[in-house]
């Protein structure tokens, strides 16, 4: 037999869990320099790409060669906050980075859950940018559809959705979405599918001469020659995880 009794709870407060939507920044280097050059090169001169977005600082591509490098987590909390990212702990470092991060503000966050890291292939070349803590959602339905060309120095980003473009892409400009990518005309510019880690995102060109394709954070620039087959032409680009790594393919599109 049950029986119910009557309970009390505090007047002034409760105590519930909860959940927050967190970005997770996989440090592979303490050079903090080259992290800010790739930071520039990856995301552009959009300084509201993040907007406050919460992060956790995960040291675990560090170890075990790099479990004795120095961090300036002083510099770092800095270097991330100009970019609208807002660090609020640390995990799987060394414990002399953890004592650092501590030191720092950032307690440890053993229990975040991060995807498994991208490796690096020849075509390729693995980016040290944010990457979703947990696994990332597809973008809301809907897209923003943009009718005019771009320019060099020109920058659309689909924040939360896919985007579509009905006019050229030219060299300079730069196209961001945090899902698909569809450019009805040729794509000369940059392109960046699944901004913020979705890595099901696509991009379709009608003519495929990018200076720099992108999808979940792997990316390849023109200084890799796309091969023939698709280079000038219609192709869509798609990221796969296979047992050497995560790759761009790139396929034609058939007339």
């Amino acid at each position: 037999m049950s029986v119910a009794l009557a309970g009390r709870s505090p007047a002034t407060f409760e105590i519930k869990s909860a959940s927050l939507p967190l970005l997770a920044l996989r440090l592979k280097s303490a050079d903090l320099g080259a992290l800010a050059d790739e930071l520039a090169s990856q995301y552009g001169e959009m300084p509201d790409f993040f907007d406050d977005d919460l992060l956790v600082l995960d040291l675990a591509a560090l170890q075990p060669e790099g479990a004795d490098a120095a961090i300036d987590f002083a510099g770092l909390i800095d270097l991330l906050r100009q970019r609208g990212l807002r660090p609020l702990a640390a995990r799987a470092g060394s414990p002399a980075q953890m004592a650092a991060a501590a030191a720092a503000g950032l307690p440890a966050a053993p229990d975040v859950r991060v995807q498994a890291p991208p490796r690096p292939t020849e075509t390729a070349p693995a980016a040290t940018v944010p990457a979703p803590a947990t696994a990332a959602e597809p973008p809301a339905a809907g897209a923003l559809v943009v009718d005019r060309p771009l320019r060099s120095g020109q920058q659309v980003y689909a924040r939360g959705r896919d985007l579509v473009l009905l006019a050229m892409v030219n060299p300079g400009a730069e196209v961001i979405a945090d899902g698909h990518i569809h450019v009805y005309a040729p794509l000369r510019g940059r392109a960046i599918a699944g901004a913020r880690g979705w890595p099901e995102a696509r991009i379709f060109a009608r003519e495929m001469r990018p200076e720099l394709v992108s999808i979940a954070g792997v990316y390849r620039t023109s200084e890799e020659q796309l091969p023939e087959p698709v280079w000038g032409r219609a192709a869509s680009v798609r990221l796969s995880s296979t047992e050497t790594g995560d790759k761009l393919y790139f396929e034609p599109i058939p007339d």
